[in-house]
């Protein structure tokens, strides 16, 4: 829940409030070394949300303001603006920050229990078991690739198990695998579901009861949950 309210409250900060965006990045180093992950870890891996926050970069040039510079593309003429330059900066500080917490959530906290967590918040049941399934029998759908994959090898007169033809005759071998793989895969859910039905199962899935929140849970998440309030108080307070 926490995790959810940091993303929340990062997407709520208004646009240029650099100091909460400092604050709040502070907060996200502070877990990560808590949890002696060390800071590096989370912000080398939420460069990855940077690629998709340039979704953002029309705004440079649509945004109204004062003028920055003027670029002549065609029979266009773009002119990126001050405010614009600060929306898109912010939308990817917000995203590359909000990368953090998800990825500390999930470098953190074992499978099973976001399952239980996803629960807890009232995430549909249906949602919960595909998710569940999906992880469960992902290595499944793995282990069938690399077998795939060692067959290929042992079929190959090359040993890069490249075979030595062209990339054309790569490609065509490559989409012959992929489409292999979807067939075995669903011949494996639909064994799986037989299998499922054949024990009971009616869509359902059964889990034990959700285990109550102890008195250090209780302060940790209250604390949380009032500081991300106030950075988000304060941020629209002063912007």
């Amino acid at each position: 829940m926490l995790a959810i309210a940091f993303i929340l409250s990062v997407a709520l900060t208004p646009i240029a409030a650099w100091p909460i965006y400092v604050l709040l990045l502070a907060l996200a180093m502070a877990v990560a070394i808590v949890s002696e992950l060390g800071v590096v870890y989370a912000l080398k891996r939420a460069l990855l949300a940077l690629p998709f926050a340039l979704a953002a970069l029309p705004s440079l040039f649509t945004t109204p303001g004062t003028t920055l510079f003027s670029w002549q593309v065609g029979p266009w003429l773009l002119t990126a603006t001050q405010p614009g330059l600060q929306r898109l900066l912010s939308v990817m500080l917000k995203s590359w920050i909000s990368m953090q917490a998800a990825i500390l959530l999930t470098a953190t906290t074992r499978f099973p229990d976001l399952l239980v967590a996803m629960r807890a918040v009232y995430v549909p049941r249906l949602l919960v078991a595909v998710f569940g399934l999906m992880w469960r029998y992902l290595f499944v759908l793995v282990d069938e690739a690399i077998r795939l994959i060692r067959a290929r090898d042992a079929r190959s007169g090359s040993p890069t198990g490249r075979g030595g033809r062209t990339v054309m005759w790569r490609a065509r071998v490559t989409g012959g695998m992929a489409g292999n793989l979807f067939l075995r895969g669903y011949e494996r859910s639909e064994r799986i579901y037989a299998a499922m039905a054949a024990r009971g199962y009616d869509g359902h899935v059964r889990s034990f009861p959700l285990p109550p929140l102890n008195a250090g849970q209780i302060v940790t998440l209250l604390g949380g949950l009032i500081t991300l309030g106030a950075l988000t108080w304060l941020g629209v307070w002063l912007w």
